[in-house]
């Protein structure tokens, strides 16, 4: 899934680095899981495990706009 591989790529060129090894090696063991299983998990449609919760939060978190919580201009400024 090109989406899957598109937020766990995120994960590795921005978190991996300085993910500590028990970071990394849970990240490993949610790459294990079949696609559909982590599709689930992300979209919400299934709780994962435990052990694949902190993985999940991560990747969620990644995966929000970097604009999350701003909130957007009126319709009248000008900047728009």
């Amino acid at each position: 899934m090109k989406e899957l591989d598109v937020l766990l790529g995120r994960w590795i060129t921005q978190r991996h680095h300085g993910a500590s090894s028990d970071q990394r090696a849970a990240f490993e063991r949610f790459l294990d899981l079949p696609d559909p299983d982590m599709a689930r998990y992300l979209l919400g449609r299934e709780q994962p495990p435990a052990e694949h919760s902190a993985v999940l939060q991560e990747l969620l978190d990644l995966a929000k706009p970097a604009t999350a919580g701003v909130a957007p201009r009126p319709a009248s400024d000008p900047q728009r």
